[in-house]
């Protein structure tokens, strides 16, 4: 697995593995979302146990694709599972459209908005104590700036759930970049970028997981090395 690589050199790994049949992008997304659940358990070892809840947020892209299938596996666990999309369904990539609609036969896709948001999180109150998560699979490494409207609703339900009490507070996993960063420079695309308690990328570290703090889990999701 390389140590390091940047956005351009990880797309050209992933095109260079679809040309040559390795792998399909559809396999690269079910690993991927696979990776990130079990990055998660292990982070978090209560999670296993019990009823839990997550939020899904999903974009327009193949990370949003990675997200479907995070939320698929957590569905099959038994957990709660909410799912907002920012953009429109119809227009996803062809395998992330494939993943939403594997999605759909379990649960329901809502509009990224913010009184979709703040009625999940009265949902998670109401559930009482115990961990559950925000899974930010919005951008990925090909988000570009500006990202502020998009983020906004995400930032708002923050806000409510850390300052104006409507906990409990989830934890909040990044798939690949966390939104609102560069994967390459680190720069903010956002004024107000999304958090991380725990960051999982997919087969080697991108520069901008250099530049933070927050714990980063490299998964191996069957590329050539």
């Amino acid at each position: 697995m390389t140590d390091l690589v940047t956005s351009a050199q990880m797309r050209a790994i992933e095109r260079t593995a679809f040309e040559s049949g390795v792998v399909t992008g559809l396999d690269l997304m079910e690993r991927a979302g696979a990776g990130v659940v079990e990055a998660m358990l292990e982070r978090w070892p209560a999670m296993r146990e019990g009823s839990q809840r997550a939020l899904v947020l999903c974009g327009p892209g193949n990370n949003g694709g990675d997200g479907f299938v995070v939320a698929r596996l957590l569905a099959a666990r038994g957990w709660a599972v909410e799912v907002f999309l920012s953009g429109d369904p119809r227009r996803l990539p062809p395998d992330a459209g494939t993943a939403c609609d594997r999605w759909r036969a379990m649960g329901e896709v809502s509009v990224l908005d913010d009184a979709g948001l703040s009625q999940a999180a009265a949902r998670a109150r109401a559930q009482g104590p115990g961990l559950w998560v925000v899974v930010d699979a919005l951008f990925g490494i090909g988000q570009r700036a500006p990202l502020d409207a998009v983020l906004a609703p995400v930032n708002r339900l923050i806000d409510r759930l850390f300052e104006g009490g409507e906990g409990p507070a989830p934890v909040f996993i990044a798939v690949d970049v966390p939104s609102g960063r560069d994967a390459d420079t680190g720069a903010d695309l956002a004024r107000r970028p999304l958090p991380a308690d725990l960051i999982v990328t997919f087969h080697a570290l991108k520069p901008l997981h250099l530049m933070v703090d927050t714990p980063v889990r490299v998964v191996d999701i069957g590329l050539p090395r």
